[in-house]
């Protein structure tokens, strides 16, 4: 059974940081691709990054340059740094891993104060 815990959100004011997580258990961590992705409230999940199994990355056009995707495969935990957050970041974010299937963790709130 997969499962994916997210930590790290909270209340930040804008221009903070903060470093999400994703703990992954159940799986062969390592070969699998990885992403963020987010919801704020009355919108549609949207795409953030993903990182694959080679430590390749990918970026939404509104987090690049702002938000770093890692993974530390002997931690089976993925991270997102994400810095200069900006009131529009306010979300809840998820992660999700790509295996026999897409799983997703149970989401960690990040509001974003003026």
């Amino acid at each position: 059974q997969v499962q994916l815990v997210e930590s790290g959100g909270g209340l930040v004011q804008a221009g903070g940081s903060l470093r999400l997580a994703c703990t992954a258990s159940g799986t062969g961590f390592s070969i699998r691709p990885m992403g963020w992705y987010r919801q704020a409230p009355g919108k549609q999940r949207e795409f953030i990054a993903t990182i694959d199994s080679g430590g390749s990355t990918y970026y939404a056009d509104s987090v690049k340059g702002r938000f770093t995707i890692s993974r530390d495969n002997a931690k089976s935990t993925m991270y997102l740094q994400m810095n200069s957050l900006k009131p529009e970041d306010t979300a809840v974010y998820y992660c999700q891993l790509i295996s026999d299937r897409v799983y997703w963790g149970q989401g960690t709130q990040v509001t974003i104060s003026l």
